[in-house]
């Protein structure tokens, strides 16, 4: 089998990666945070123990999974940020140029500004926070210095379950598990959720046709975080329990501070014209990913 190190590999795009990867390549997983047995510590930020790691292993792919992706810790620590979100990409383009391999790397549709209703593969990015800045900036080295990549960005990921989705489903799961009957959600932002195992299912079927490139990589249909949310409590049949109150983002100004785009919504354009779009409705996703690791709860 070929071989791939994916570096950050401990979060919940981590776990979805190696359950789709385990057992059609031969993976070496590490992460600062050693939170599953598959993994090896390392710290992708040391561009020399990075570089001896992966060259060691000699891989014929490098997948370069982690990142700071909280935008509020990402607004109050701008140096480490870059050092860890935008550095380490680019040591990661280096030690694969190095080895003649091609380089994965995960963007996100928090780049646009949201002054569109959706933004296809060939809109042009105006990312207007800290996270989203450091994020782009990644993408430009990747695309004006790597040999061979795969640039793949995700929309709202939901994946992993209580134990790593921090993201907007874990929350909203975190809540009604704790009994909250009322839920305030916000009716200003739109976006495409992206399920952790359907992006590494896409991601697998690029690489095994050597199509490298830029590509957009979010479930179909775009949606809000009020319909996100409402879906959710109707998959889990909780409507008469649970009772959703829409607000606007002004409600949790002082929680969430960081300055987030008013649409985030992607079009997997490229993906469909070569005819190799895997990424089914949110819909779907979502409610597969609430049976498998939430449903049994209620």
């Amino acid at each position: 089998m070929k071989k791939i190190y994916i570096a950050g590999c401990g979060g919940m795009l981590g776990e979805a990666f190696y359950a789709q990867f385990k057992d059609h390549y031969e993976l070496r997983c590490t992460d600062i945070d050693l939170n599953a047995a598959w993994l090896q510590y390392l710290d992708f930020r040391d561009p020399e123990i990075y570089r001896k790691d992966v060259l060691d292993y000699k891989p014929d792919y490098l997948f370069h999974l982690g990142a700071y992706t909280d935008l509020e810790f990402c607004e109050k620590n701008e140096v480490e940020t870059y050092r860890t979100n935008t550095l380490s990409v680019e040591n990661a383009v280096s030690i694969a140029n190095e080895l003649n391999i091609p380089l994965l790397y995960i963007s996100t549709a928090g780049i646009f500004d949201g002054l569109k209703y959706e933004y296809d593969d060939w809109d042009q990015p105006n990312p207007i926070g800290v996270y989203a800045r450091s994020k782009y900036a990644g993408e430009r080295f990747v695309i004006e210095n790597a040999d061979r990549y795969l640039i793949c960005r995700a929309g709202w990921m939901m994946g992993g379950g209580p134990g790593k989705d921090k993201k907007f489903i874990g929350k909203l799961m975190k809540q009604i598990e704790s009994g909250q009957k009322e839920l305030y959600i916000v009716d200003d932002k739109d976006g495409t959720p992206t399920f952790t195992h359907d992006f590494a299912i896409n991601v697998r079927a690029l690489l095994e046709k050597e199509y490298w490139g830029l590509y957009n990589m979010a479930c179909e249909g775009s949606t809000s975080r009020l319909e996100v949310a409402t879906e959710l409590v109707r998959i889990l049949k909780l409507g008469e329990k649970v009772h959703i109150n829409p607000v606007s983002s002004s409600y949790f100004k002082e929680e969430y501070f960081a300055p987030r785009p008013a649409s985030e919504r992607l079009i997997n354009q490229k993906l469909k014209m070569r005819n190799i779009n895997m990424m089914r409705d949110w819909r779907i996703a979502l409610g597969e990913y609430l049976d498998k690791h939430y449903y049994t709860h209620f």
